[in-house]
């Protein structure tokens, strides 16, 4: 190691050479007064054993020009020739003075490789000691050790690879504080972690948070805040920091702070940054095995709630069920769903909400104010809201903030492209929701939406079924009923008076012209009752000349002028059949209700489909839901088609159907 008080260097040349001088005379003085082999030669091994203390108390620079000095004296007072024992001539003055100026030389460039020989020992202990430190913290972190476990290593690594007094890391927090996760001290007495300090542009943590780059700081004197507070409670003059970045975002700090006078080395902050890049990866790596598993539970949990869309569980169920799994995962224990009303409130579907008796399933709320519900509805996009200032008026965000709740998030329950109705989930703690809660609540609050699509079809295909199996049904009874009324009897009269017209004609009687008169005007009544009955049915004349035929005829018995306009050609009778019966019973419709002065009917296949219009320039006001367009949206249902009606007042009524042709062919084609 260098001496830490080494003379200047023109101090220490003029030195070695008063040195070396010195040991010339010394030597000629003691060899002026041998002869003898032995004595000398004692004399050179006591020589050598003083240049060699020399050389470990003062160093090579002045060992090489005394060893060398005393060489010089030995070959000019003892080797013959010998020089006298005087001052020296002037060539002789010169070469001495040659010789020891050399010396000196040689000294200093053999003092300064001692030196540099020494810095780069130093450098490669210091590198190895680094590299060490930084080997064992990536074991840690190739060993998936958690992010606690690898900050307090690198705590421990730096301060002692650095020799400081302390060091220290921390999380910076959204609101600008800063949060330590790890820290080591010299003496043993390291800080608790998990504790939150704000921060200010006086101290080194503050200026990275502000600037993004390392830091230091010579002198905490002039600092302010609670991070200068505790500085100076440690004692600490100077602090130098370093950035901890992760996936591009400034994540945090790490400081190493010193009691000594003396600043910190320059090279302090890149060596910090070292161990920066390995702390970051540890993060990364946590994060993603985090993220892995929250994806692996969220994923479960969907495929959960899946399972019971697909197996056609309760809506009661399924709500429930999504309000246990959305707890589980962000971690909270309060949730809610609204259903959305057509007259601005909301009821209560689920209520998990601890300390909300007063608000049972079936409570219907107000939507006033700027609450979570009412946001939700308003934009139809999932909203936060991290405090529950509620307004005057607003009643639902003044219960939620009386309850205690610091937070809350909703999800928009949109099914067939309306919103129906919200799942809220709310927090008690001081620190915010996951910021991702509101898209990982989407997910739930979709498959939701598909459940309620899939009950409400089903419930309409149970009600779809009935009317179908009713209309059956009642088209059933009025067969029979015509038929018993009408046909039957006629038929049994004809046959009545035949056999009395038989009977007269056995006894060899006339037979009475009267009888056949009448057999004849029966049967032929019951032929027309009987076509009128089948034309009820399904017109003859459309099975045998398709849907523009059948659909003329129809026309034609209309009180009102009707436009016909059918481009179709022959299609499967399945279509034909509730083609002609949605004209049917729209312009039935027409003639009994609207008033309408002119219809049109419009039948024609479109990309692989077949579109029925029907219109009418009458008063409007036709209601969908009536028996006869009710049954017509059956028809239309089971094959797969969608059925439309638009009647607004004083405007007409438009009955549209569209039936998909394609599956109809290929039926046809079989």
């Amino acid at each position: 190691m260098e001496r830490p008080h080494r003379a200047h260097l023109a101090v220490q040349v003029a030195l070695a050479f008063v040195a070396g001088a010195a040991a010339f005379w010394v030597v000629a003085a003691a060899l002026s007064g041998l002869h003898a082999d032995v004595v000398v030669a004692l004399l050179g091994l006591t020589y050598l054993a003083g240049v060699i203390a020399i050389a470990r108390i003062r160093g090579v620079a002045y060992a090489v020009p005394v060893a060398m000095a005393g060489m010089l004296a030995y070959d000019w007072f003892y080797l013959p020739p010998t020089h006298a024992l005087e001052v020296p001539d002037t060539a002789n003055l010169v070469d001495l003075v040659v010789f020891l100026g050399v010396s000196v030389l040689i000294g200093q460039l053999a003092a300064d490789a001692v030196r540099r020989a020494k810095r780069s020992e130093r450098a490669r202990a210091t590198i190895a000691a680094e590299q060490a430190a930084l080997r064992r913290v990536a074991t840690l972190v190739a060993h998936d050790v958690l992010p606690e476990g690898v900050f307090a290593a690198v705590a421990r690594e730096v301060g002692q690879l650095l020799g400081v007094q302390a060091t220290h890391m921390g999380r910076y927090e959204p609101d600008g504080a800063v949060t330590r996760v790890g820290s080591w001290s010299a003496a043993g007495s390291h800080l608790q972690v998990d504790t939150r300090a704000t921060l200010d542009d006086t101290s080194v943590m503050g200026v990275i948070l502000k600037t993004g780059r390392p830091a230091r700081k010579e002198n905490y004197a002039a600092a302010s805040g609670e991070v200068a507070a505790m500085i100076r409670k440690l004692n600490i003059r100077s602090s130098v920091g370093a950035p901890i970045v992760v996936e591009g975002q400034l994540w945090g700090v790490i400081v190493a702070s010193s009691d000594r006078d003396e600043p910190l080395p320059q090279d302090t902050e890149s060596r910090l940054l070292e161990f920066t890049e390995l702390v970051a990866t540890a993060i990364s790596n946590t994060e993603a095995r985090t993220e892995v598993h929250r994806l692996a539970e969220e994923q479960a949990a969907l495929r959960r709630v899946a399972t019971l869309v697909a197996q056609g569980s309760s809506a009661a169920d399924v709500f429930t069920a999504v309000a246990e799994e959305i707890e589980q995962l962000l971690d909270i224990e309060d949730t809610a769903l609204l259903r959305y009303e057509a007259d601005g409130m909301a009821t209560v579907v689920v209520n998990r909400v601890e300390g909300a008796a007063l608000t049972p399933v079936g409570t219907r709320l107000s939507l006033e104010g700027a609450n979570v519900a009412t946001l939700v509805l308003q934009t139809g996009r999932p909203v936060r809201q991290d405090d529950y200032d509620a307004e005057p008026t607003d009643a639902l965000g003044g219960y939620v903030s009386s309850l205690g709740f610091c937070s809350g998030i909703g999800s928009p329950i949109v099914v067939e492209g309306h919103v129906w109705g919200v799942m809220i989930a709310v927090s008690r703690r001081a620190d915010s929701l996951p910021a991702n809660g509101e898209s990982r609540m989407e997910e739930f609050t979709e498959l939701i939406g598909t459940a309620i699509s899939n009950i409400q079809a089903r419930s309409d295909l149970a009600a779809s079924r009935a009317r179908i199996i009713e209309a059956a049904d009642d088209e059933r009874r009025r067969v029979v009923r015509d038929l018993h009324d009408g046909a039957q009897q006629r038929l049994v009269h004809t046959i009545v008076t035949l056999k009395l017209a038989q009977r007269a004609a056995e006894h060899g009687g006339e037979l009475p012209a009267s009888l056949v008169s009448e057999a004849i005007t029966e049967a032929e009544l019951a032929t027309e009752e009987l076509r009128e009955l089948a034309h009820g049915i399904l017109p003859s004349i459309l099975t045998r000349g398709g849907l523009r035929a059948g659909l003329e005829a129809l026309a034609m018995r209309m009180t009102l002028p009707v436009d016909i306009s059918v481009s179709a050609d022959r299609l499967p009778s399945p279509l034909e059949a509730t083609a002609y019966f949605i004209v049917a019973e729209a312009l039935t419709n027409v003639a009994k209700h609207s008033r309408a002065a002119h219809a049109e009917v419009e039948v024609q296949v479109e990309d692989g489909t077949l579109r029925i219009r029907v219109r009418d320039d009458g008063i409007g006001g036709a209601r969908p839901d009536g028996t006869g367009l009710v049954g017509l949206a059956d028809r239309v249902a089971v094959l797969d088609g969608r059925f439309y009606v638009e009647s607004p007042r004083d405007s007409g009524t438009l009955v549209e159907a569209s039936l998909p042709v394609s599956g109809q062919l290929a039926e046809l084609r079989r």
